[in-house]
């Protein structure tokens, strides 16, 4: 069938899987260092493990499936998802303030805050060395 399309199709990220040694212990790290909701928590006994979704807001955006590594295979790339690369971008509305409230936690940064063209950044390391972008953008007036 040809046509015109009246509009573009509505899609978003939804879920980033993050596979984990311990569903608690990625619980404790995501919403008590970072500051996450845990948005589900479920058992899922006719597979055997937890159904769990954190996200950096309620308000919407992607969140994270944390999946406990099932197999060997799977454990082995538990904190190397990315092959060594930032893997994922925690966008803030305010650097100073995250940066410092997750110095203060713990949180280990592997590279120092910097300004650049698309705003001011550092890259920190989760509970699994996976590495992270914090990010303020610089936000672009599109007028």
């Amino acid at each position: 069938m040809t046509g015109v399309r009246s509009a573009e199709p509505r899609r978003a990220l939804g879920l980033v899987s993050i596979i984990v040694r311990d569903y608690d212990e990625a619980i404790g790290f995501f919403c008590e260092t970072l500051g996450f909701h845990l948005i589900e928590d479920s058992e899922r006994p006719e597979e055997s493990k937890r159904w769990v979704v954190v996200a950096p807001s309620r308000a919407g955006g992607a969140r994270i499936l944390l999946a406990r590594a099932a197999t060997p295979e799977q454990a082995e790339m538990v904190g190397r998802q990315a092959g060594g690369r930032v893997f994922l971008f925690l966008e803030t509305d305010d650097f100073e303030r995250d940066y410092e409230l997750f110095r203060g936690r713990g949180v280990k940064f592997v590279r120092p805050p910097r300004s650049a063209e698309f705003g001011k950044v550092a890259v920190f390391e989760d509970l699994y060395r996976n590495l992270w972008d914090l990010i303020e953008p610089t936000r672009i007036s599109r007028s």
